[in-house]
């Protein structure tokens, strides 16, 4: 008994050790960013699934929508990284630093985490729960910080490539 015991827990470990190895392999050491993304979504349409209920709202054609948006969000980040990868590549190419653009796929990530909180927050409260207001209002502050951290990278990379290149005339 104890030994298939042992073998059923081999055989499960080891299956769980090859699915975390691909899982990092194919997303990064940051995997656990991708899997907390993937719970949100879950607990999104769950609590939009409940809410629907408790309003009498449910519909199927809009849980099927909420599908396809959770899929198109998850096509978006995956976009916002092959952008900034293809375009860091590209700037190497013609001797421009485009850095700064590998941000772009964890700003997007970044953004769709807190319109996923957000939208379970929302959710919770339409179903009566009492939400801390800290929490809702945190979610806005951060949210702003995070806009306002991006215009500011961006504007100072234009900045830095402008005069860059600039100066790179004006040697010549």
């Amino acid at each position: 008994m104890e030994q298939e015991f042992l073998k059923i827990f081999n055989k499960v470990s080891s299956i769980i050790s090859i699915i975390c190895t691909f899982i990092t392999n194919v997303l990064g050491t940051h995997w656990i960013l991708f899997l907390g993304y993937l719970i949100l979504n879950i607990f999104d349409y769950i609590t939009g699934t409940i809410k629907s209920k408790i309003k009498k709202e449910e519909s199927s054609i809009k849980g099927l929508i909420g599908i396809v948006k959770k899929i198109c969000y998850w096509i978006l980040i995956g976009v916002a990284f092959l952008i900034s990868y293809l375009l860091v590549d590209i700037g190497s190419c013609i001797n421009i630093n485009l850095e700064f653009v590998m941000l772009f796929g964890w700003f997007t990530l970044t953004c769709l985490f807190i319109n996923e909180a957000r939208s379970i927050i929302e959710n919770l409260i339409e179903i009566g729960i009492k939400v801390p207001s800290f929490l809702k209002n945190g979610l806005e502050i951060y949210n702003k910080i995070l806009e306002n951290t991006i215009d500011k990278l961006l504007n100072n990379s234009a900045e830095q490539n402008n005069n860059n290149s600039s100066n790179k005339f004006d040697n010549k």
